[in-house]
């Protein structure tokens, strides 16, 4: 079956609608926290924000070197702008390094207005999973669910945000949650699809002027984890820019109507908008572009009841 090809245009790269230097994506005034910001889709994503004039942008990573370089970079890129950036070391999969991280924060009198979940755990990586130790198992579940809810969890509680301040949560999914058959790759998939169905389900619970999240797949992208395992011409890759820009447009007043919702990096985001069929169905179907079991629609308690 071909790529989810929801609009008729299908980018492999940024363009124009997403541009981080559109003047209605402005980010100026923000603060803007990316984990996994260290290198590949999230080290761009730093670059995006910064395009677009975020106030101050911190980083997060395991590996201390990786950040220092990310950092190192990330400064000389943008020297003479405004934007502040700050590298912190911590471990999504640590509940304490969390706790440390959103403490320092506090210390520091930093409050974040936009949060971009990015880091992920891909392994292990086993053909059989029921062969598999339980530990094992779960290592993907404690990053992909239990870190990224903490992160979440923290983000939208920070004692510095005033009364009625509006924040923005991104979840950086994969494509791979609604790919089947997918082959050794089931505590990955599965741990990505379990937290991009909470996002939706904590959506429900919160309106969009309280916190704005948005769930996308950021496409198929050459990373230094992609060329552990492939060639450079295994796939068509796509460019790094598409997701990092589109980061950027989903944590913007522009993309309110998605809230919830987990769509493709990939789709076009005017003709999205101006599709009548798609404007209805999210409006009348709330189990539309969430997380569910394919063929059956989503249905509410009081249809049970009637």
């Amino acid at each position: 079956m071909s790529l989810s090809k929801v609009t008729p245009t299908y980018h492999k790269d940024t363009y124009p609608s997403i541009s981080p230097t559109k003047p209605s994506l402005t980010q100026a005034g923000k603060t803007v926290l990316i984990t996994g910001g260290g290198g590949g889709i999230g080290f761009e994503i730093a670059r995006s924000f910064a395009k677009a004039s975020a106030s101050k942008i911190i980083i997060i990573n395991r590996r201390a070197g990786l950040l220092d370089e990310a950092l190192a970079k990330l400064r000389q890129e943008f020297r003479g702008d405004t934007t502040e950036f700050i590298a912190h070391q911590a471990d999504m999969a640590s509940d304490s390094s969390v706790t440390s991280l959103w403490e320092f924060l506090h210390s520091q009198n930093i409050l974040v207005h936009v949060l971009i979940l990015n880091a992920a755990n891909v392994h292990p990586m086993a053909p059989d999973t029921l062969s598999m130790d339980k530990t094992e198992l779960m290592e993907a579940f404690g990053t992909n669910v239990g870190g990224n809810f903490l992160m979440s969890a923290n983000f939208v509680k920070q004692p510095l945000r005033p009364k009625g301040l509006k924040l923005y949560l991104i979840n950086v999914s994969t494509g791979n949650i609604h790919t089947h058959p997918l082959p050794n790759q089931t505590p990955y998939s599965t741990s990505k699809a379990a937290f991009t169905a909470l996002m939706g389900r904590i959506a429900d619970e919160r309106p969009v002027d309280d916190v704005q999240i948005i769930s996308f797949n950021p496409g198929a992208h050459y990373t230094e984890a992609a060329a552990a395992v492939f060639d450079r011409n295994y796939y068509n890759w796509d460019e790094f820019a598409l997701p990092a820009d589109f980061s950027v447009w989903a944590a913007s007043p522009e993309a309110s109507w998605l809230h919830g919702r987990f769509v493709w990096a990939h789709w076009d985001v005017d003709e999205l908008k101006a599709d009548r069929e798609i404007l209805r169905r999210l409006k009348e179907e709330n189990g539309y572009l969430k997380v569910g079991v394919q063929g059956l629609n989503a249905f509410t308690v009081e249809a049970i009841r009637a």
